[in-house]
C-alpha cells in the first residue's frame, strides 16, 4: 500500500425529503445563494418549488442561473462568475446531477480568480479556494456531490478538461433517492455506467498489498450490477435507488482509491469523444472501457481474471486464467448491453474520421503518455479507439 492523505469535508444528508433541508444548510453558511440548475425537469417534478420554499423559510435570498447542459459549457460558467461577483453571492446551491455540480464548482473557483477560469482546467494555475457549495442531487452518476473534481467543456475549442483540487469538495450534499424515480432509463443507465467506471479506474492498479481497497471496489461493483437490474425493472424501488445513489457517491469520494495507483486513461479518452460528439459521458465510457480492457489485459491477466471472478462470478480457470479474463470483459459488455448502453462507437454514429485528432489531443500530440495501469502512447489510444469502432 502506498502512502496517502484522505480528507473529505462533505456532509452527506441521505434519505426521504432531505431536499427540504436545503434552506437550513445554506443559512448556516450564508444568506445569499446562486441557485444553479439545468432545464425544466426540476420545475416539472416540483423539486424547484420545494427547494425555493426551503430557502425562503430559512431567510435565504437567491439568484437563479439555469441552463446547464450535459458536458457543461464554459460559457455558462463565465456567466455564473459574473453573477456571483455582481450579486455578492455567499454560496452556490447546485440542484441537479454531475453536470450542474461541475458547473457550480467551476463558477465557485472562478469567482476568486482574476484571470480566465479555463486556466485551472488546462493546468496553468491551481485554485486556492472555492465559493462554498451545497448540492441537491438528482442524478446518481458522477459522484461530484462528494468529490474534489469538476469537468468542463470549452465549446470554442472542442476540449473537455477536468480539474481536481481538494477545495472543490462541496460543503454539504442532500441525497434523496426518491428524486431519481422519474429519470429516463437511459439516463439511469448512463449514471450506473459512470459510477462503475469510476471504480474500475481505481481497481485496475499496479499497486500490491491493497486487499481492503480491492474488496471495497469489488463490493461496490457487485452491488451496482445487482441493483442495476432491479432499478431498471422497477424505477420506483426505493431500496434499489438508495443502493445506486450511495454507490455513486462511494465510487468517487476517494475512499476506495486510498493507497493505490490509479489509471484514468479511459476517462481521458472518453472526454475527447464527448468533446467532439457531445455524447453522454456514461455512454462514451461504456464504449471505451471494454476496448481499453482488450488492449491492456495482458499487462496483468491475473487482475482481469480476478475482476471476472469476483464481480461477474465467472469460474476461475487456473490452468488458463486468460480465458477467465476474456470472459470477464465479455461479461462487462453484456452488462452494458443489458442496461441499454452502446458498446461500439458505431452505435453512436461515430466513425473513424476523428481518431487521429482525439488520440493527438489526449496525449498532447504524442508528447506524453496517459494511464497508470499501462502507459498509453498516442498509437495505443488510436488502437483502442479502433477496437471501439
Amino acid at each position: 500500500m502506498e502512502n496517502f492523505d484522505f480528507y473529505n469535508k462533505t456532509k452527506i444528508v441521505f434519505g426521504k425529503d432531505v431536499e427540504n433541508k436545503a434552506g437550513e444548510e445554506c443559512r448556516a453558511i450564508g444568506s445569499k445563494v446562486l441557485l444553479h440548475y439545468g432545464g425544466g425537469s426540476i420545475k416539472k417534478s416540483g423539486l424547484y418549488d420545494r427547494v425555493v420554499k426551503s430557502l425562503r423559510d430559512a431567510g435565504v435570498d437567491y439568484v437563479e442561473l439555469a441552463g446547464v447542459k450535459p458536458n457543461p459549457r464554459l460559457s455558462l460558467v463565465k456567466e455564473g462568475i459574473q453573477i456571483c461577483r455582481k450579486e455578492n453571492i455567499d454560496l452556490i446551491l447546485a440542484v441537479g446531477g454531475g453536470s450542474v455540480i461541475d458547473s457550480a464548482k467551476a463558477i465557485g473557483v472562478g469567482v476568486h480568480y482574476e484571470g480566465d477560469v479555463w486556466d485551472f482546467y488546462i493546468g496553468k494555475v491551481s485554485p486556492e479556494k472555492m465559493l462554498p457549495l451545497g448540492v441537491v442531487l438528482t442524478i446518481p452518476a458522477a459522484g461530484s456531490e462528494a468529490s474534489p473534481s469538476s469537468v468542463i467543456s470549452n465549446e470554442e475549442v472542442q476540449l473537455k478538461k477536468g480539474l481536481t483540487n481538494i477545495c472543490l469538495r462541496p460543503e454539504f450534499s442532500l441525497l434523496n433517492p426518491e428524486l431519481t424515480y422519474t429519470l429516463p432509463d437511459y439516463q439511469t443507465a448512463c449514471g450506473i455506467t459512470d459510477m462503475f467506471a469510476h471504480v474500475m479506474e481505481r481497481y485496475f492498479t499496479t499497486t500490491k498489498g491493497v486487499e481492503l481497497s480491492d474488496r471495497l471496489c469489488e463490493s461496490v461493483m457487485k452491488t451496482v450490477v445487482h441493483q442495476a437490474y432491479r432499478v431498471l425493472k422497477d424505477p420506483s424501488d426505493y431500496t434499489a435507488r438508495s443502493e445506486i445513489m450511495w454507490a455513486g457517491t462511494i465510487a468517487h469520494n476517494d475512499m476506495i482509491g486510498c493507497g493505490r495507483s490509479q489509471d484514468w486513461s479511459s476517462h481521458g479518452i472518453e472526454h475527447e469523444i464527448s468533446a467532439i460528439y457531445d455524447v453522454a459521458h456514461g455512454a462514451g465510457l461504456a464504449v471505451v472501457f471494454p476496448a481499453w480492457m482488450k488492449h491492456v489485459y495482458k499487462n496483468n491477466i491475473g487482475r482481469f481474471a480476478r475482476f471476472a471472478h469476483e464481480v461477474f462470478n465467472v469460474d476461475y480457470d487456473f490452468e488458463k486464467p486468460e480465458r477467465t479474463a476474456l470472459e470477464g470483459i465479455a461479461s462487462l459488455e453484456r452488462f452494458f448491453k443489458d442496461i441499454g448502453m452502446p458498446v461500439r462507437l458505431s452505435e453512436m454514429d461515430i466513425d473513424d474520421r476523428n481518431i487521429e485528432t482525439m488520440a493527438s489531443k489526449v496525449t498532447g500530440n504524442g508528447t506524453h503518455t496517459i494511464g497508470g495501469f499501462k502507459e498509453l502512447s498516442k498509437d495505443d489510444v488510436k488502437a483502442i479507439l479502433k477496437l471501439a469502432l
